[in-house]
C-alpha cells in the first residue's frame, strides 16, 4: 500500500485546510466548464474535438501546477513529465476500483473494546520497488511514490495503466537501539493479482520486482502525518503493547499507507515482521 508529486489528492488549489485530507479527485475538475453535446461548434468556431483536447491540456495544467505547489512544500521538485501520470492517476482515483493487499487474519488484540494490534499473514507475492536515501523520509516517499506512479500509468512494458493497490508501503530501518531511524527507505508498491504471475517490466531502471516471501506482521494502525518522530513513537509504542517484540525483526519495520502520502489526517499501519 500512502504522495507534490507525493500527494495523491487534495482539497482544492492553494487552499488546503488544516487536518482535512487532500485527495486529488475528480471533485477537482468541477470548475471546469461543461460543454452541450448538442453542438458541434462553439461560439469562438472551434470544433468539439478542438475544445476538448483544449480542456484536456487545461486541466493537465493545473493538476500539475497544484502538484507542484504541494511539492514545494516538501522540498521536492515535481517535473513537467508527470503531467500524463498525474492526470491519469487523478482520472482513476476510484475508491471501488482499488485492490487491497489479501491477508488472512491470525489474531485480533484488543483491550476494553480498543484493537491494539493484528496478527495477520501475507502471502507470497511481487512487489515493485524503488530504494531512495534523501535527506528527509517525507522526501523519499515523495520522489518514490512519484516514480511508482509514472510505472502504474503506462510507463511500462505493457503499456497499461496498472491500477492502484493499497496499502503503498515504505520499509524503514532504525539503528540497533531503535533510537532514531537511518536514511536508507524503500517503497513498494503490490503489483495486481492479475499481473502477479507476468509483472510488466518498468521502464524506470531504479524501480526492481522483488518477490517478497510469505511473511506474518503485527499490525497497528494510526492517524496523521509520518516523519521521523512519528513512526519512531509507532514502533515504541507497538513493542511495549506486544507479548514478544523479540519476535519481530528488531531494525526493519514497514510504514502501510491507505491515504495519500500527504494528507494530514491519512490512515496509517506500522508493522513489526516476525523473523523467519
Amino acid at each position: 500500500m500512502e504522495a507534490g508529486g507525493c500527494r495523491m489528492g487534495g482539497a482544492e488549489p492553494g487552499a488546503p485546510e488544516p487536518g482535512a485530507p487532500a485527495m486529488i479527485t475528480l471533485e477537482d475538475l468541477d470548475g471546469m466548464a461543461e460543454e452541450s453535446p448538442d453542438s458541434a461548434y462553439h461560439s469562438n468556431g472551434s470544433s468539439l474535438e478542438e475544445e476538448a483536447e483544449r480542456m484536456e491540456d487545461e486541466e493537465q495544467e493545473r493538476l500539475l501546477s497544484y502538484w507542484q505547489s504541494v511539492g514545494r512544500g516538501h522540498q521536492v521538485d515535481v517535473p513537467r513529465d508527470m503531467a500524463e501520470p498525474i492526470q491519469q492517476l487523478t482520472r482513476n482515483n476510484n475508491p471501488q476500483g482499488r485492490q487491497t493487499i489479501p491477508f488472512t487474519l491470525i489474531q485480533r488484540k484488543e483491550k476494553l473494546g480498543d484493537l491494539l494490534y493484528e496478527k495477520r499473514q501475507y502471502g507470497k507475492a511481487k512487489w515493485a520497488c524503488i530504494k531512495l536515501k534523501e535527506k528527509q523520509y517525507e522526501q523519499s516517499i515523495c520522489l518514490g511514490f512519484m516514480k511508482l506512479m509514472r510505472y502504474i500509468c503506462e510507463q511500462n512494458s505493457s503499456g497499461l495503466y496498472l491500477g492502484i493497490t493499497i496499502p503503498i508501503v515504505t520499509i524503514v530501518h532504525t539503528n540497533e537501539s531503535q533510537s532514531e531511524m537511518t536514511q536508507s527507505v524503500t517503497v513498494a508498491y503490490y503489483l495486481p493479482e492479475v499481473l502477479q504471475d507476468e509483472p510488466p517490466h518498468p521502464f524506470d531502471s531504479d524501480i526492481i520486482i522483488e518477490e517478497w516471501p510469505s511473511t506474518i506482521v503485527y499490525s497497528r494502525s494510526f492517524r496523521g502525518i509520518t516523519n521521523e518522530d512519528s513512526i519512531m513513537r509507532e514502533i515504541n509504542l507497538l513493542a511495549e503493547i506486544l507479548e514478544s517484540p523479540e519476535l519481530c525483526l528488531q531494525d526493519t519495520f514497514i510504514i502501510a499507507g491507505y491515504t495519500n502520502p500527504a494528507a494530514a489526517n491519512r490512515h496509517n499501519e506500522i508493522w513489526f515482521l516476525q523473523r523467519p
